[in-house]
């Protein structure tokens, strides 16, 4: 297999292939996450950290947002669910569901552990990137 036809797999062609569809959501994570921080970061720097709970709120919707275009558009080539308004809800319910493990983990990690609180991130955000992928591979995305 060439780079060419290697990029294409990776990046273009529709694929049910786990592993890159793997590869695929660890790429629209990392995107959202950037979004999701950046923002967090400009919302925060430009109006102040008395509202940071706001700012977090935001950022996780717009992270949230990237995440679901991407999975739609990119990551899954199945669709579960006829109703799409039932798709985003669940999808919302898994990111929260994740959004709480990450709480959940980093409190364990870093608190109760005494990990230092970026390798409690690390580990963490491996956790709970497979949690998040599995749950709207089975649920939302599933081939048929």
């Amino acid at each position: 297999m060439n780079l060419k036809e290697l990029f294409r797999l990776l990046f273009k062609d529709s694929s049910s292939d786990i592993r890159i569809q793997a590869f695929r959501y660890l790429v629209s994570g990392g995107t959202a996450f950037l979004v999701d921080t950046g923002l967090l970061s400009l919302l925060t720097e430009s109006f102040g950290r008395e509202h940071l709970l706001i700012w977090t709120g935001i950022a996780f919707i717009a992270g949230l947002t990237i995440t679901y275009l991407f999975s739609i558009f990119w990551v899954f080539d199945n669709r579960s669910m006829k109703s799409r308004a039932a798709e985003i809800l669940i999808f919302v319910i898994i990111g929260v569901c994740g959004l709480g493990l990450t709480e959940l983990f980093m409190w364990l990690f870093a608190d109760k552990a005494h990990l230092h609180y970026l390798v409690s991130k690390v580990i963490t955000t491996a956790i709970v990137f497979f949690w998040n992928f599995f749950a709207k591979k089975l649920i939302l995305f599933r081939n048929k």
